[in-house]
């Protein structure tokens, strides 16, 4: 048996959850946005609390390493590798679209289609990947800007599920009839499970000293507006 400590900091929900092996045992989230850095310690210590199991007993560390929020993966990062330093343990680190696609195949019996997990980038712009139902890589994970020849190639070959916050924009914009919407898909560690798990086994670990988010995109400082 085996305990694995999950964090998903990607968008604007903060999420942790603690698997036992292939079981969610406990999870906490916080649905507030841009409160990461102030709720991640304490969703681990009421996870920890609430599945009666001490940081001592983990056996690793999984983060969802990116694409997504520049400062909640900084957050999400630093504190899965202290955590690690700490406790000696192993760092697991999963593609954020790809946790989200495999939770949407895993719970959804749909053949002959491809799935397309979407995070908002701002603007017309989104990180996007797309997956067969076998989980296969159909397109790589890229930053891009949406229009309406968007996915033109796959739609004219089958249907395309399109899911994650980055979609919500799309929906008036793709009007092929193989266009397909999933509503209210979010980041959660949740996600994590089965890929984390399958890491774990195959002891797929990172450098902890040299990991770093996969940010996809430089970062760009905004000056607030004065009131």
């Amino acid at each position: 048996m085996f305990n694995l400590l999950c964090i998903e900091t990607a968008t604007e929900i903060c999420s942790v959850a603690l698997l036992q092996d292939d079981k969610l045992i406990a999870l906490r989230e916080n649905h507030e946005g841009n409160a990461h850095a102030s709720q991640i310690t304490l969703l681990i210590e009421a996870v920890m609390k609430d599945a009666n199991i001490e940081l001592k007993n983990l056996d690793a560390i999984a983060v969802s390493k990116g694409p997504g929020s520049y400062t909640g993966l900084r957050v999400g990062v630093s504190t899965a590798k202290g955590l690690c330093y700490a406790l000696d343990i192993p760092l697991i680190a999963i593609n954020t679209l790809e946790s989200l696609a495999h939770e949407i195949i895993k719970n959804n019996n749909i053949q002959k289609a491809n799935f397309c997990a979407m995070l908002d980038a701002r603007r017309m712009e989104v990180y996007c990947a797309v997956f067969d139902n076998q989980m296969n890589s159909i397109k790589k994970t890229e930053a891009k800007i949406i229009d309406e020849n968007s996915f033109a190639d796959l739609l004219e070959i089958s249907k395309v599920y399109f899911f994650g916050n980055g979609s919500v924009k799309c929906k008036n914009i793709f009007t092929h009839p193989n266009a397909k919407f999933i509503d209210d898909i979010k980041c959660s560690a949740i996600n994590m499970n089965g890929i984390a798990q399958k890491l774990f086994l195959e002891k797929q670990f990172e450098d902890v000293a040299y990991f770093e988010p996969f940010y996809l995109k430089d970062f760009v400082g905004t000056i607030p507006n004065k009131k």
